[in-house]
């Protein structure tokens, strides 16, 4: 058994592997099943994409599902984050899935908690199943990934989108850029214009402004920003043919991406959340096998 928090702590090998595990289950490979398994999804964030494929997952692989309302809990009598995790432990589940607004969460956890935990999103840190999403979904259109090149765009400093993929996207080959407003960017994170990387990139992927997240609201114009750092006539007539569009959604139509191009031949936003299936069965197959072995093979 063991826990998914962060991609820096696999090998790229083994984040390789689990690639493979989940284009294996999206080609309709023999499915594990893990009937007598219990999941907990604990979302202490809103969520649908990542909530709600963890739970298609699960009971793809037979598994008994929980879904954890924060709002009906007894955080609304000031139980604790921890003691809230640790009574989900306490009732034998086999599997924890856990977003929590706050960076490293898991921190508090580790060790004091049994039952194997995925991340699934801490504060602006990391979301280690999107970017394994992500990869499939780019390595599904190229057949590689290695020398292929991806702009970020947008709200980089309060993504963990951006964090996660930024470090695990350079260390498997990419060329990664990021780009949008200056007062989001972070200097660490190879910012460049848009305008100047858009036609060199293969992937171009767009974020959404994170308001929840702001200390204070800078005066935004939706029509503005999708003009400067958005997809729209313009930009697509400036991408290359064969580049895509990318969204971890929720989308904000016409304003990341106009809504023309939501779905447009380049846009691979739908095919994200179908991967986001394959690969968090191969996330909990991962945990709940103990690691990577050749059994999908």
């Amino acid at each position: 058994m063991g826990n998914i928090f962060d991609l820096k702590d696999f090998s790229t090998s083994k984040i390789k592997s689990i690639l493979d595990m989940a284009q294996f289950f999206c080609d309709g490979g023999i499915t594990p099943t893990f009937s007598k398994k219990v999941a907990c999804n604990l979302f202490f964030e809103p969520s649908t994409r990542t909530q709600y494929s963890f739970q298609v997952a699960q009971e793809k692989l037979g598994m008994k599902t929980i879904t954890f309302s924060p709002f009906s809990s007894s955080l609304k009598k000031n139980e604790s984050f921890y003691d809230t995790v640790k009574t989900f432990d306490s009732f034998g589940t086999d599997l924890l899935v856990i977003r929590h607004s706050k960076n490293e969460y898991y921190k508090a956890l580790d060790e004091k908690i049994s039952t194997p935990i995925i991340n699934g999103g801490d504060g602006t840190g990391n979301h280690p199943t999107q970017s394994l999403l992500d990869l499939l979904t780019i390595q599904q259109e190229f057949g590689q990934l290695e020398d292929l090149s991806v702009v970020i765009v947008g709200d980089i400093a309060h993504s963990r989108v951006a964090h996660t993929n930024f470090d695990i996207m350079n260390r498997v080959g990419m060329h990664v850029y990021t780009s949008g407003p200056i007062e989001y960017s972070d200097s660490s994170m190879n910012f460049i214009p848009f305008s100047q990387i858009l036609p060199e990139c293969d992937v171009v992927m767009m974020l959404r402004m994170q308001y929840e997240r702001h200390f204070q609201h800078h005066e935004f114009n939706p029509v503005e920003y999708n003009q400067k750092y958005g997809i729209n006539h313009k930009s697509i007539a400036q991408m290359k043919s064969a580049a895509i569009i990318m969204h971890p959604g929720p989308v904000n139509r016409s304003v990341e991406i106009l809504d023309d191009f939501v779905e447009c031949k380049q846009s691979r936003i739908f095919k994200q959340i179908n991967n986001g299936i394959f690969v968090r069965m191969a996330a909990i197959k991962y945990v709940l096998s103990g690691g990577i072995d050749d059994s999908f093979n």
